[in-house]
């Protein structure tokens, strides 16, 4: 019998203007909006369809838009009928998954995403900490080129994403020596991106030591579907370990190909990209082409998804 995962973007996945034609045509997904501007004190609405790109690439407000654009456009598919077996999210994704699980408040995710994106950007002084991507390359040889990289500096994977593409963190000098020995073991691009900390390695230590208080004083309940977190690539079905699951993510690698392989094996074979972009359907077709993946995250979407259900 055919399953179906819903998966919510991380960072990196916004764009000036998204949840735009959501707002304007489907009045569940305004009331999220509304919602979020009044949690806020803001109106985070104005900043996703039509502020400035460059308010929109400070972490602090990143995190909120997108959540708030991933529950808009889950509030539309939810209306047309599709459920999910299962919930996954790329790191700020994570709290996405859980508040359309019904784990976690809209509200308080909005809060604490807010709070974690300010708390991650002051873990690390600008300028001493970076990521790059690394595509393909070798099995076998990311390692030994960390361990050779890092010479007293941290330097780890930060998301494993697909056999092709593994994202890497840590102190700038030890990720640009890991881009040119990345290169010289066989890997076709190194690319630096442009982020403004080093995500998920153990430079984000406090950002996790301020989280974790607001997390324990916050609600987590069973999800109604089952979680594949980042931390563990584990199935989590208690608010219990969804809240110690978001914890964990904030200094740890992004297990994002594991979980996708073992959504694979129960039977997965329908998911639903859930908010703006499409990294996560791109980084599907790499783990295995043989995966259906959707975007949903427009309102031009709900005609692809009616072609889509008529064909199958």
């Amino acid at each position: 019998m055919s399953k179906t995962a819903f998966l919510f973007p991380g960072q990196g996945s916004q764009y000036v203007g998204m949840g735009r034609t959501l707002a304007e045509g489907y009045p569940a997904a305004r009331l999220v909006f509304e919602t979020a501007d009044q949690a806020l004190e803001f109106a985070i609405s104005r900043l996703c369809i039509e502020g400035s790109e460059e308010d929109l690439k400070l972490t602090q407000n990143t995190q909120p838009a997108l959540l708030a654009v991933s529950i808009a456009a889950f509030t539309v598919l939810r209306e047309l009928g599709v459920r999910p077996d299962y919930v996954a999210g790329h790191s700020l994704g994570e709290y996405s998954a859980l508040v359309a699980a019904g784990s976690l408040k809209f509200t308080d995710a909005l809060r604490l995403v807010r709070n974690r994106g300010r708390f991650m950007q002051a873990a690390v002084p600008p300028g001493q900490g970076a990521m790059a991507a690394l595509l393909k390359l070798p099995a076998g040889r990311l390692d030994e080129v960390l361990q050779k990289a890092a010479q007293g500096e941290i330097v780890s994977a930060a998301n494993l994403n697909a056999p092709d593409q593994v994202v890497i963190a840590g102190h700038a000098g030890a990720v640009s020596r890991a881009m040119e020995l990345a290169k010289a073991a066989g890997a076709r691009r190194a690319v630096p991106l442009a982020v403004s900390a080093p995500f998920h390695c153990s430079l984000m230590k406090p950002a996790q030591d301020d989280m974790a208080p607001e997390l324990e004083a916050t609600a987590f309940d069973d999800p109604d579907w089952p979680l594949i977190n980042n931390w563990q690539a584990h199935e989590v079905r208690t608010g219990v370990e969804a809240r110690e699951g978001l914890i964990q993510q904030i200094p740890s690698t992004v297990r994002w190909e594991e979980s996708m392989h073992y959504l694979a094996a129960q039977g997965v074979d329908r998911f639903f990209e859930v908010g703006p972009g499409g990294v996560l359907t791109g980084l599907l077709r790499s783990i295995d082409p043989a995966l259906q993946g959707l975007r949903f995250g427009e309102a031009a979407d709900v005609e692809k998804l009616r072609i889509a259900a008529a064909t199958n």
